[in-house]
């Protein structure tokens, strides 16, 4: 079983809105056949605290408009490492040095990627 095609549409929803506010390095990692929680891990890298803060809210805000209910958020008030739980996604907005230290693209190597939308991948 892969990714439903709902959470592959809040995936799309919620890199669009980090692409709006300059986020990089966005990859959306379908984690369904490893992890019963969740079907898609959206991983998005930010410059620094306050540009992490401001992925983060037009995620929530884009996710909110597209009728997911958040279930936890996590590490906001240090905006190193945000963590978004919408069941169906799990959003990770990292500092650029978090994104590296920590490398999720190679905890999950082996699960495959979703494409996203050129938009995204263009930062448009």
């Amino acid at each position: 079983m892969s990714a439903t095609p709902y959470a592959i549409e809040l995936a799309h929803a919620a890199a669009h809105a980090a692409a709006q506010k300059k986020a990089s390095d966005i990859i959306a990692i379908d984690v369904s056949q490893r992890l019963a929680l969740t079907d898609v891990f959206l991983v998005i890298s930010a410059g620094n605290e306050r540009q992490v803060m401001a992925v983060v809210d037009a995620v929530e805000e884009a996710l909110h408009k597209a009728g997911a209910k958040r279930r936890m958020r996590e590490g906001y008030s240090e905006a190193h490492w945000v963590l978004l739980d919408y069941n169906d996604i799990v959003v990770h907005v990292q500092r650029d040095e978090d994104r590296e230290f920590y490398a999720m693209e190679r905890l999950w190597k082996d699960c495959p990627q979703i494409e996203l939308p050129a938009s995204v991948l263009d930062g448009e």
